[in-house]
C-alpha cells in the first residue's frame, strides 16, 4: 500500500503522530482537516455551523475521496468514518491505522468540544459519540494501535512496528 491513513477519535493524535511518522519514514504528509479548511475558506467549527452535521460530513467525504496522494501519511478528521464514499476511496490505496484510545483518555484531552469543530449529533453526549464511532473505526481499520499512556515517540514506534516500517 502506498499511503498510510490514520483514523481515530478527536484528540487521538492523528495530526501529531502523522506529522512525526511521515518525517521518520520519509513519506509526505496530508492533514485532511487542513485541506477542508483551505477549500472552504472557513475553520471547521464555522463550516459545521454553516452546513450542519450532514452537510459537513458530505463535504468532508468529498474532500477525502478527491485526495490524490502517493507515499503519504494522511491524517483524517475524526468524523471521516461516517461516510463510506470517502473512506472506501482512502482505503483503496492505503493501509488504515486506527489510533485507539479509551473514552477516559479522550475526555481528558478534549477540553472544549465546541471550540475544536467536532461533529456531535444533537442530544449526543461525548460518551454517545464515542460509542457510536468505535465500531466504525474498527470496521475501516487494517491495523489498530493503542495510544493510551504513550508518549509521541512511543506512539510513532508502535505504528511503525504495526506497519513493519
Amino acid at each position: 500500500m502506498s499511503n498510510i491513513v490514520l483514523i481515530g477519535m478527536p484528540t487521538s493524535g492523528k495530526t501529531t503522530i502523522g506529522t512525526e511518522l511521515s518525517a521518520v519514514i520519509g513519506y509526505g504528509y496530508i492533514d485532511s482537516d487542513s485541506v477542508i479548511v483551505a477549500r472552504a475558506g472557513k475553520n471547521l467549527r464555522d463550516l459545521i455551523a454553516e452546513l450542519g452535521n450532514d452537510g459537513y460530513l458530505d463535504f468532508e467525504a468529498k474532500v477525502n475521496a478527491e485526495l490524490a496522494a502517493d507515499r503519504c501519511v494522511i491524517a483524517t478528521g475524526g468524523s471521516a468514518i461516517y461516510r463510506e464514499s470517502g473512506m472506501s476511496k482512502l482505503k483503496n490505496n492505503a493501509t488504515v491505522v486506527y489510533l485507539q484510545m479509551s473514552f477516559e483518555e479522550m475526555r481528558r484531552r478534549l477540553g472544549d468540544i465546541a471550540a475544536r469543530g467536532v461533529v456531535l449529533k444533537d442530544g449526543f453526549s461525548l460518551r454517545d459519540m464515542y460509542e457510536e464511532r468505535l465500531p466504525l473505526y474498527e470496521k475501516y481499520a487494517d491495523l489498530t494501535v493503542s495510544i493510551d499512556g504513550k508518549t509521541l515517540e512511543e506512539c510513532v514506534k508502535a505504528v511503525r512496528e504495526a506497519l513493519n516500517k
